[in-house]
């Protein structure tokens, strides 16, 4: 017999190789290179591709808006932009056991009371769905299942039972008949999705696919696996929290960065409502070292405490640490600090954090971990009523961030009395209950602080 022809394909963007390599001709990556078998060209694969479409002009295109469909969950909501769109494709990654099946075996059970869904399991079996549903108590009722990993089957029910909503869990056990390659493979994974999202926009069912994700916490398979849907949710969590948050880093019919916010219950996931609250510690008394800010992902604004420590460094090295914020931020903050407001930090350690295990990566929080190094420098508490936000350049100027205004009326509404921000972001109209100040330069900032 024969012995089959191997190539060797990449993890990451799928390209080949017939010979294993290091490092990846197409993009360069190492180490990704696995071996599996070279398939056969078929002439019919793709022939529903092949037909020509009309031209037409742009201008003669209706723009009709998009009807979405409510999951009947305010947070998963959010974070698709407003509901599930009939043809579209959702991926979404995690890390096992934070609650991806839970969550999409909520949704239908929401969904299935005014819409026809088809929960699609390669991992679990029926009885292990009904057991989960029961231990969440679900009315699990109106859900159909079905337990395959066949492609072509599963095509097949989509076309014949033409659910509204289909949920396939996970898209790496599911293997098509077309290909040799085990279930997993780059090439299976990237056939079977196409293949589902071609259904999928064919039939207008809207389509959930869960997906693996790396040791990284990127999603398994190659990256051409995000290209190919409409779009990808990353759920994270601490392993040490009960709280799980979604965000969305692709969306072709809603906002991206948006962010949904639940919490681990004994009944499943439940959505929180004021998400500021997870961020903010309570302390009973001012303590030095803690600034309040507010971050904004994607339309929503969340309230975040920016805490840092200065402790004299016994090393020759002081130590930079930073959790939940850019490492390499903080050195350029700590030089600014010191050329324009004469603070030096050459001989302290400094620690920061953002509370609640939340990530920033917007320089809007430079102002709140320079005042918060400051306090806890001079060791004098900030005002528990002052939030802080603005962007902070090599100049000492104190540049204006997107949303202030939005900020503002946030943290207005949480009680917040006090705001020192960028002079661009001061509000023409004055906020009822709160005080602002504008701000251009850092040295001013720490000024209006001892102030307050």
């Amino acid at each position: 017999m024969a012995k089959a022809k191997t190539v060797y394909s990449c993890t990451e963007c799928g390209g080949q190789s017939p010979k294993w390599q290091g490092q990846c001709p197409s993009c360069m990556a190492w180490n990704t290179l696995v071996e599996a078998i070279a398939e056969t060209s078929s002439a019919s694969r793709f022939a529903p591709l092949a037909e020509a479409s009309m031209i037409q002009k742009l201008q003669e295109v209706e723009a009709a808006e998009t009807p979405r469909q409510a999951t009947g969950i305010a947070e998963f909501d959010r974070v698709l932009g407003g509901g599930l769109v009939p043809g579209g494709v959702v991926l979404i990654g995690g890390d096992p056991g934070i609650g991806k099946s839970t969550l999409l075996l909520q949704t239908l059970c929401h969904l299935g009371n005014k819409s026809k869904t088809l929960y699609i399991s390669g991992e679990e079996s029926a009885q292990q769905i009904a057991m989960r549903a029961k231990r969440l108590g679900l009315d699990a009722s109106p859900i159909d299942l079905l337990a395959e990993i066949n492609l072509e089957k599963i095509v097949a029910t989509l076309q014949t039972h033409k659910p509204d909503v289909a949920v396939i869990d996970s898209i790496q056990t599911v293997y098509s008949e077309a290909l040799q390659s085990a279930p997993g493979s780059v090439a299976q994974v990237r056939e079977c999705s196409a293949q589902l999202t071609r259904a999928a926009k064919q039939l207008g069912i809207s389509v959930i696919l869960v997906g693996h994700v790396t040791k990284e916490g990127a999603l398994a398979g190659p990256r051409v696996l995000e290209h190919i849907v409409d779009t990808v949710l990353y759920f994270e969590g601490d392993p040490n929290s009960s709280f799980r948050l979604i965000r969305a880093f692709k969306n072709r019919f809603g906002a991206v960065n948006e962010l949904g916010v639940f919490a681990m219950t004994e009944k499943g996931l439940r959505e929180v409502s004021n998400p500021s609250a997870l961020f903010l510690s309570h302390h009973a008394e001012e303590v030095a070292g803690s600034c309040i800010t507010v971050t904004q992902e994607g339309t929503r604004p969340l309230l975040v405490e920016v805490q840092a420590l200065v402790d004299e460094a016994h090393a020759p090295n002081p130590k930079r640490l930073c959790v939940g914020l850019e490492q390499n931020r903080l050195a350029m903050l700590l030089a600014v600090l010191h050329r324009h407001a004469g603070v030096a930090c050459f001989d302290q350690d400094v620690f920061v954090n953002a509370v609640g295990g939340v990530k920033i990566s917007e320089p809007a929080v430079d102002l709140a971990v320079l005042l918060s190094i400051v306090s806890s420098l001079k060791n004098k508490a900030l005002n528990n009523k002052l939030i802080v936000f603005g962007e902070v350049g090599l100049a000492g100027e104190v540049r204006p961030v997107q949303r202030g205004q939005e900020r503002l009326k946030e943290a207005a509404k949480l009680g917040f009395t006090h705001a020192i921000v960028p002079k661009a972001n001061a509000p023409k109209q004055p906020i009822k209950g709160m005080q602002v100040f504008g701000v251009e330069r850092l040295e001013q900032a720490l000024n209006k602080v001892r102030e307050l």
